[in-house]
């Protein structure tokens, strides 16, 4: 099993969703939790930390510079992340088709990574301040896999184009995207925890 410090917390009914939660840069696998029981009440979570330093502050993946990917580095990082969630299920008997990302981020950017490279791993994702992670040679077949995107309209890191590219990407290999626009940058706002958990809600109901 891939050695991530992580933190798992069982949902409170069995087979019930599990938030796999990714920090942004600098971040551990304590930041998000106490947005999981907002999120999604009762759900499970797998709360994994970066095993890349950069300048000493954890991270999912190398960058050569600001908005700059290193994709071997981010293709090796996503197969790590799939076989550490694959092996959590196992363990811990979930399903990886009841496994939502909720990824801030860095955690954006890899959750996206995780959809194009290896979605038989994830259920659903909710991407606050996502960009394209990479443009993989081969699209993969996600049909219907429920997707939400959460991104600021006055962003410094992540334009509007990006966005919609990233939302065109996903569409393109069959998800289910939602693109919903902030009126903040590129920090974390309560508008996006009442979007994300109503948008939750509604996957759950049906």
């Amino acid at each position: 099993m891939t050695d991530f410090a992580h933190l798992f917390q069982p949902p409170t009914t069995a087979g019930g969703p599990i938030l796999l939660l990714l920090h942004g840069t600098g971040g551990n696998e304590h930041d998000l939790v106490p947005l999981a029981e907002t999120l999604l009440p009762g759900a499970g979570v797998l709360s994994p930390r970066g095993r890349v330093l950069e300048r000493g502050m954890p991270r999912f993946f190398r960058r050569l510079a600001e908005g700059v990917f290193d994709i071997d580095d981010l293709k090796l990082r996503t197969a790590e992340l799939a076989d550490f969630i694959a092996a959590s299920a196992q363990k811990h008997h979930f399903s990886t088709a009841n496994v939502v990302a909720v990824g801030f981020s860095n955690g954006a950017n890899i959750a996206g990574a995780l959809l194009l490279l290896r979605p038989d791993t994830l259920g659903g994702a909710v991407l606050f301040r996502a960009m394209v992670p990479l443009t993989p040679e081969t699209l993969p077949t996600i049909p219907a896999t429920p997707v939400l995107i959460s991104n600021g309209k006055i962003d410094p890191l992540v334009s509007a184009e990006e966005t919609e590219r990233l939302a065109a990407l996903l569409r393109s290999a069959g998800a289910d995207v939602t693109v919903s626009w902030q009126n903040a940058g590129h920090e974390l706002t309560e508008r996006d925890v009442i979007t994300a958990r109503e948008w939750l809600a509604q996957q759950q109901a049906r």
